[in-house]
């Protein structure tokens, strides 16, 4: 693990933490998180992906599939690029280094030793400390097979004959699961939770540049052309819209999550957080310590500094 070493400023502003590091080009975090689709990462990740970036981190999305099957009206190359475009924008707005989008079907990914090997290569490329990926329980067959070849791909990383036209990374990363709601075979455990009250605009922004899917594949889905008329026109109004939208859903506090919000952020300060974003440590990849996990997610733990 690379040494850590961060120069903290710590500012109170209209009753939240901000948080402003300077990190040199040899001590910053790489982090790749991987979905089935553009904008999973945007949704699960996209708070803490602008912390990590304002911190000075390099942060990568990573797509496995075009999104061309995603719309009710449109569809194949000509809707793949336009999510490769949202995608970009999405990326520019988090202020993160890359959003890249492959080209795999979207609603035919397989855990193929070919997709496999893709993102091994995609890992190692990025040199990355921490991985992210979906759990392979989930109500998409896309998202359940992403979250699979993450988890195929994470011992292989480091071993030198698989894919041996990249090289293989020195240490194995830490790899995380992204947060979801399903609770078969087992409930999400969210052993890291981020505060992301002073970001939550920006994921608000970043998720806003997914126009297809925020505004119109999204509700269609979800109440057919019923809810796709509620959606407003207006460009302001319809971003109102959806503030209100994902705000709602990282204001559910369940009790495992404040206990975790506790532990990293201390009881009075997580007692003001309304939004969070949570994580859980894969049993493949690198085994953090609690020390180590202070590290990896610098933002943690930093409200306790602050003196009452």
């Amino acid at each position: 693990m690379r040494k850590f070493l961060f120069v903290i400023i710590l500012a109170m502003m209209s009753g939240s933490i901000l948080f402003a590091q300077e990190v040199e080009a040899d001590q910053k975090l790489r982090i790749i998180a991987i979905g089935a689709h553009p904008d999973d990462c945007d949704s699960k990740f996209g708070g803490t992906a602008a912390l990590f970036a304002a911190m000075g981190h390099e942060v990568k999305f990573l797509s496995l599939t075009s999104g061309d099957a995603g719309h009710q009206s449109q569809g194949g190359g000509a809707l793949g690029n336009r999510r490769r475009a949202e995608a970009a924008e999405a990326g520019k707005r988090l202020g993160i280094a890359e959003y890249e989008t492959l080209d795999n079907h979207d609603a035919e990914l397989l855990p193929t030793l070919e997709v496999r090997h893709q993102v091994i290569r995609k890992i190692r490329e990025w040199n990355a400390d921490i991985v992210l990926g979906l759990r392979s329980n989930d109500y998409h067959p896309d998202h359940r097979n992403a979250g699979k070849l993450v988890q195929d791909a994470a011992y292989m990383v480091i071993v030198p004959n698989v894919c041996p036209d990249t090289p293989p990374l020195e240490k194995n990363p830490l790899f995380l699961y992204m947060q979801d709601r399903f609770q078969k075979p087992y409930p999400f455990d969210p052993q890291v939770v981020v505060a992301i009250d002073d970001v939550v605009e920006k994921k608000v922004d970043a998720l806003d540049a997914h126009e297809s899917q925020m505004y119109e594949w999204g509700p269609w889905t979800n109440g057919r052309e019923r809810s796709v008329n509620q959606v407003p026109k207006g460009k302001e109004e319809r971003r109102a819209w959806l503030a209100n939208r994902v705000k709602r859903n990282p204001g559910k506090m369940s009790d495992a999550r404040m206990q975790s919000l506790k532990k990293w952020y201390g009881e009075d300060a997580a007692n003001k957080v309304k939004y969070t974003e949570a994580f859980e440590i894969a049993e493949y990849g690198y085994q953090p310590s609690e020390e180590d996990l202070l590290k990896f997610f610098p933002m943690l733990g930093k409200a306790k500094m602050i003196k009452p």
